[in-house]
């Protein structure tokens, strides 16, 4: 009997997160982010109380596991001596030493893991990274769950394990690496890991969308040998010794064209036991389309400028060196950084490895799968707005190594490609990198935990870096690559600030009268223009002036947002939606006001102010349909249009050499938000904004209007000046140990009633507080209170905020607090851990 080979115990899983490169300070964040690897082998070797979260998770999981130890069997132990004798006799041993077993994890409570006795039949097939059904306590029905290792041997208990009932997948659908990572996502984001594998694998591959199941006749050697042949009438021959020339399984309807025949002599021959019928389930989807015209660049070639060969050098010793490394490319809007991205790949596949692309934004995948379409033979898409047979198709390519390069939004840091080289971020500083339910990963922290168990750089590729990657480059976990020139030294476009405050610069509109002048000259000279509101919708409230009532959602307490487009009324927080109201809902007063500015306003106004122009708006609202991203892009590149207005997706990435001005309508719409994040956001924003004009020889310019000129990200966003900004927001964060500086997680807590709610936050507080002291750790607890958003969904909302100066801390700290609190059922309440959050509201 074969030994099935563990991947790794689960008792084993933190000294496996130590001795693998994932577990790794990440370098994007520091050591006072991530758990450090030294850090916890220094609590270890000196014997601290204050254990790092990985020993008290070995820990915990080594009681669970083993039960509680015996008084009795510790050397001078005074308990009275057994009457029979307990051990099992040898035969019983032995037996009890064949057993297989797995350890199951699943997507809802209870989260596991178990074990399970393997059958078998099924001890040769079954694989870490497999779905199995197993039976669950006294459920009619066997539950889904993920294998994440096997075992062969002595197991306490064996005569109670169940067996696994069916094994779901002919192949892992992770590799080992995959899973290790899925270990080490659960273990930082404090998530089952049944639910982690549920985000890794798309459920378009766990349903197999787009699949059918197709039945192939194969010859049964057993009983074709030549005197039983000649003893079949001509057509059973026939189509017989044609699929046996074939050598290659056929279908029926293939197997009565090529041997002329109809369908009664093939199952004459299933029926005489001649033929043998396999069933595969095959896609159907077929091969997607390849690049269009204008939806990327023209030319395929360019010739690097020096600061584009010293970046490329740079890359490839990082690649060559066989180490995990991180690389933050630095570089202007304009630099030519998706060059230096192209030429890194193509020199990663001609070693015959892959690479992955991440994007912040739908809106930047047709451009850039444009760009990496023709310059490479296999690039495979995935994200959101694609079907769920489509995503299956592109996911069994990747799996299949077909590919050699995977774009997409934050999801594909999980692409399955076997042999993976490099990993890319472009505009690496957004927060749509972040995911905003369980697990609450972010896309750059797990970019770098698989980059690192692999051994293979990171680059992370912004305008603006984020603080916690320009922290790292000057604590040394990061190598920074700076490129400060536009390509062809083109210069970088002249920002003009608009002071709202003074009237002489206000209009009656949202466009003032030197956006307005801007406007009008650059349609004159053929230009386009590109203007930003990050604000959806027509109006952003809606008020009686006479009451003072505004109209709101009963679920979320935040005002509904009038929509021109259906006459409609929606919240933004959870879709709730009402034909906008002609009077007061209270007072029936019927001149209800419509206050605040939306895109729908502002595409209105345009199309008023410049009749002659072809204008389009870009938010979600327009944004829904499968492929209108592409479309609207494509038509704006080509000269079809002459004004795109949206919200912060026409801010990112998008090049566009014919726009000769930029807009920003309200520049402080984010900078006011009790966030320590706004500065950054508003900065990034405007920054990167700025940066779709100017890219052609016709230079270009950027008028932004603001009610605080004077604020000093929005200075240091009119000169282009990334270092000062970085600078004076760095002596801000280190006002309260911010991160990048420390680290910050947050409980959200929500129940349909307030006060239960309150109730059971005070109660977290008293755990976290009780957890603090026992751990004798730093940690400030702020909390609880209602956030800004204090009712979502119809549920009331508090929240708890923890400080500490390294993750480890933060993390046993919430861990032992969370470990066995429990809520009852009738209170109708939940919390949700997010570690290193990016929204406050």
């Amino acid at each position: 009997m074969e030994i099935s080979l563990t991947l790794f115990s689960h008792f084993d899983l933190p000294a496996m997160l130590h001795s693998d490169p994932t577990s790794f300070p990440l370098p994007i964040l520091g050591s006072a982010v991530m758990p450090s690897f030294e850090s916890e082998q220094n609590h270890r070797d000196d014997g601290d109380t204050n254990r790092s979260p990985i020993d008290d998770f070995e820990l915990d999981n080594l009681d669970r596991g083993r039960g509680q130890a015996s008084e009795g069997g510790k050397p001078g132990s005074s308990q009275q001596a057994e009457l029979f004798e307990t051990d099992p006799p040898p035969w019983e041993l032995t037996v009890e030493a064949d057993i297989a077993t797995a350890k199951i994890v699943l997507s809802e409570a209870p989260y596991g893991p178990y074990d399970y006795r393997i059958p078998e039949q099924d001890r040769e097939h079954i694989k870490p990274g497999m779905r199995v059904r197993v039976p669950l306590g006294r459920r009619r029905q066997p539950m889904i769950g993920w294998c994440i290792s096997t075992q062969f041997g002595a197991v306490k208990q064996s005569g109670k394990l169940r067996d696994i009932v069916e094994i779901l997948d002919d192949e892992p659908l992770c590799d080992p690496p995959l899973v290790r990572l899925v270990a080490w996502i659960s273990h930082y984001y404090q998530t089952p890991m049944g639910q982690v594998f549920d985000t890794l694998i798309p459920s378009s591959v766990r349903a197999n969308a787009g699949t059918r199941e197709r039945s192939y006749l194969t010859p049964n050697e057993s009983n074709c040998d030549e005197d039983q042949i000649e003893k079949l009438p001509k057509k059973q021959q026939s189509a017989l010794r044609f699929l046996i020339a074939a050598a290659r399984p056929m279908t029926a309807s293939e197997l009565m064209v090529h041997a002329e025949c109809t369908r009664g002599p093939i199952s004459a021959l299933e029926s005489k036991g001649f033929l043998k019928t396999m069933v595969r389930r095959e896609m159907t989807t077929s091969t997607p389309m390849r690049w269009q015209k204008n939806d990327g660049e023209d030319t395929s070639a360019h010739t690097l400028s020096s600061e584009q060969r010293v970046a490329l050098d740079r890359i490839n010793a990082a690649i060559h060196s066989g180490k995990g490394k991180t690389l933050l490319l630095h570089g202007v809007t304009g630099s030519g950084k998706t060059e230096v991205y192209i030429r890194a790949i193509e020199h990663v596949v001609k070693f015959g490895r892959g690479a992955i692309v991440m994007v912040p934004e739908i809106s930047l995948t047709p451009q850039t799968r444009g760009r990496f379409e023709r310059r490479f033979d296999g690039v495979a898409v995935l994200h959101s707005q694609m079907t769920p047979a489509e995503r299956h198709f592109q996911w069994q390519r990747i799996r299949r190594g077909e590919v050699q390069v995977v774009v997409g939004p934050r999801s594909a840091v999980f692409a399955p490609l076997p042999r993976l080289g490099l990993i890319v971020i472009d505009e690496e500083h957004d927060a749509s990198f972040k995911q905003d339910t369980q697990p609450r990963y972010h896309a750059r922290k797990v970019a770098h935990a698989r980059a690192m168990s692999l051994g293979v750089p990171l680059i992370l590729g912004s305008a603006t870096p984020s603080m916690e990657s320009w922290h790292a480059t000057a604590s040394g976990h990061a190598e920074l690559i700076t490129m400060k020139e536009r390509i062809y030294n083109r210069p970088m476009p002249n920002v003009e600030l608009v002071d709202l405050r003074i009237r002489d610069q206000r209009s009656r509109g949202a466009i003032s009268r030197q956006l307005h002048q801007a406007t009008v000259d650059t349609l004159k000279e053929n230009g386009q223009v590109i203007l930003l509101l990050n604000r959806r919708g027509f109006a952003t409230t809606i008020q009686c002036p006479s009451c003072g009532h505004v109209v709101a959602c009963p679920d979320c307490d935040m005002p509904l947002t009038h929509h021109r487009d259906g006459g409609k009324a929606v919240c933004h927080y959870c879709d709730y939606t009402i034909a906008t109201p002609p009077w007061c809902p209270a007072c029936r007063y019927d001149g209800i006001r419509y206050g605040g500015l939306g895109t729908q306003k502002l595409e209105v106004e345009v199309k008023a102010r410049f009749p002659d122009a072809r204008v389009a708006r870009m938010d979600s609202d327009t944004m829904r349909r499968p492929g209108s991203h592409q479309r609207v892009l494509s038509a704006f590149r080509s000269g079809e249009l002459n004004i795109l207005l949206g919200t912060q997706m026409i801010a990112k990435g998008l090049d566009f050499p014919n726009v000769l001005l930029v807009g920003v309508i309200n520049a402080d719409s984010a900078l006011h938000f009790p966030d320590f994040r706004a500065a950054e956001r508003t900065f990034q924003l405007v920054t990167q904004v700025a940066g779709r004009t100017g890219r052609g020889s016709r230079g270009g310019r950027v008028v932004v209007q603001t009610f605080t000129p004077e604020h000093p990200a929005i200075q240091a966003a009119s000169r282009h000046d990334y270092l000062q900004f970085a600078t004076d927001e760095m002596v801000n964060r280190r006002k309260f140990n911010y991160p990048p500086l420390g680290s910050v997680a947050r409980i959200i807590i929500r129940g349909v009633v307030e006060e239960v709610t309150e109730a059971v936050a005070d109660s977290l507080v008293s755990r976290l507080e009780a957890a603090r002291l026992a751990l004798e750790t730093e940690v400030r607890i702020l909390g609880p209170a209602p956030p800004p958003i204090s009712k979502l969904r119809g549920k009331y909302r508090f929240h708890i905020l923890l400080q500490a100066t390294q993750a480890s801390i933060l993390g046993e700290t919430i861990r032992r607090a969370t470990d066995s609190f429990t809520i009852p059922e009738k209170d109708d309440v939940q919390f949700v851990v997010d570690i290193d959050p990016m929204d406050m509201l």
